[in-house]
């Protein structure tokens, strides 16, 4: 593996896929598997070893890039990004856009080591666990992470599980997993795939926020902080160790869990951390907590995701299986014997995923104090700047008009949940997991006979559902707000 990664062109290729991957994570409405798709035709002519080395650090690089606009913008880069924003950007509105972007980049290196080195030394076992959960245990972790719903944002938990479920009813049109018949399409034939996510995600989240500041006077960030630097030394990492180790542990765990994702990772480790920190009331208010748990497990994910597609050749997210792809188009088989006729494939993999994540840390660390200006740029120039990037977003998913007046239409939901105070991270997570409960339950109500039983004879299952039903029938403590905290 030493050999591969002392060749100048395995270098380049790194630093040119991680470069990709960061600007286009970074730009609300691209995504790291429209990159890693459209960059596949381009490796036919390359050898096996450097098209995985380009295509799995774009994957590095995408996953990290989505810190930047959802701290600076408010905009997730990625999905993967919505946790962030709650912590992320009311830090840069406070005048600490540098820090902000240290703390995510600092945390995103610390979650791709983590589950780099799990890929490293437990690929094979942590594969073989992932496959002993059946459908009913997926479906019951969706219903996890839909209690933990509850607890996001700065809102209180009837206003989390509303959000959630306004998200799930989104998710519902287009064609039924199970049965292929299509529901709630109105005769709209653009409608028969459903929503689509990049639309939803920028609407919400970008066009929301145009429109919300359009009827407010502008409000200026506050001027940076003198100190306000990307770099954050050593010594100020020492009190978030264990943050960054449980984060980077749930979501390399999660990761492996095949068509879960960095969503529910990043999530659950916010939750945990929330739940764990001294401070919970910061959570959504600037806590450099909530950005530490989020990027690094949304980026652990990226190792986990990976396991299952070597070990199994069975991709663990959406962007794992464009990779599967890759693979078999290079003549390699993916699963066991991988390992024993092309080793060199497994070398290339694991040794990317190390040196992307060293140069995702140097790249971002060392253009965080350029890319922070960003927050200081008056919303007059900004916000047509933004409608353009978004317009073309929508519209470059799937080249039709229908996506963009989807964008525009859930920009004004957006609207609308910010004025009423209804959080919108918990709308998106609900929409994005829905599909996943439906399918799995689905699934398993087909091997079962139609019998919900194993829901709660199947162990694993019965404990995601009883620890899920605990975190809704717990009381709910009343939240201080910050200004409450100055005595």
């Amino acid at each position: 593996m030493i050999e591969i990664f002392t060749s100048p062109i395995v270098l380049g290729l790194i630093l040119l896929g991680t470069a990709l991957g960061i600007t286009v994570g970074a730009v609300p409405g691209l995504t790291g598997t429209m990159l890693i798709a459209l960059a596949l035709p381009l490796t036919y002519s390359m050898e096996p070893v450097h098209a995985l080395v380009l295509l799995v650090a774009m994957y590095v690089g995408a996953v990290s890039g989505g810190l930047i606009s959802a701290t600076l913008l408010r905009m997730p880069g990625t999905p993967a990004a919505i946790m962030t924003t709650l912590d992320g950007y009311p830090m840069a509105q406070a005048g600490k856009p540098g820090r902000a972007l240290g703390l995510g980049v600092g945390a995103s290196l610390v979650g791709g080591l983590v589950s780099w080195l799990v890929l490293w030394l437990l690929a094979e076992p942590m594969a073989d666990w992932s496959t002993l959960l059946g459908p009913f245990e997926y479906f019951s972790l969706v219903f996890l992470a839909m209690a933990l719903l509850a607890g996001v944002g700065d809102s209180t938990r009837a206003k989390g599980l509303l959000a959630g479920a306004l998200g799930i009813l989104a998710a519902m049109p287009g064609t039924h997993s199970a049965t292929g018949e299509l529901r709630w399409t109105f005769g709209i034939t653009s409608m028969n795939a459903g929503f689509q996510l990049i639309p939803v995600l920028i609407g919400l989240f970008a066009i929301g926020k145009i429109l919300t500041d359009i009827g407010s006077e502008e409000k200026k960030a506050e001027q940076s902080d003198s100190h306000d630097s990307s770099y954050i030394p050593f010594k100020q990492w020492l009190p978030h160790w264990r943050n960054l180790l449980r984060s980077s542990g749930i979501g390399t765990v999660i990761g492996v869990l095949p068509g879960v994702g960095a969503n529910i990772g990043s999530l659950a480790a916010y939750a945990a951390a929330r739940r764990s920190s001294d401070k919970p009331e910061k959570f959504g208010h600037g806590s450099e907590e909530g950005i530490i748990a989020s990027e690094s497990a949304n980026n652990a994910t990226v190792g986990g995701a990976l396991i299952p597609l070597i070990a199994l050749g069975m991709p663990g997210s959406v962007i794992t299986a464009v990779l599967l792809g890759a693979l078999v188009l290079h003549g390699l088989q993916p699963g066991p014997l991988l390992f024993r006729q092309n080793p060199e494939a497994i070398h290339a993999i694991i040794g990317t995923m190390l040196v992307a994540n060293v140069a995702m840390f140097l790249l971002m660390l060392v253009g965080a104090r350029w890319i922070a200006k960003l927050s200081a740029v008056p919303r007059k120039i900004l916000s047509p700047l933004v409608v353009i990037s978004c317009l073309w977003g929508a519209y470059a998913l799937s080249g039709r008009w229908f996506d963009v007046f989807v964008m525009l239409g859930f920009g004004i939901l957006g609207w609308l949940m910010e004025r009423f105070k209804i959080p919108l991270a918990p709308f998106v997570i609900g929409f994005v997991l829905a599909p996943v409960a439906e399918e799995n339950l689905c699934a398993g109500l087909m091997a079962s006979g139609g019998s919900y039983l194993p829901l709660l004879t199947r162990p694993v299952s019965l404990a995601f559902i009883v620890l899920a039903v605990f975190l809704l029938a717990r009381k709910e403590t009343k939240r201080k707000k910050p200004q409450d905290l100055v005595s």
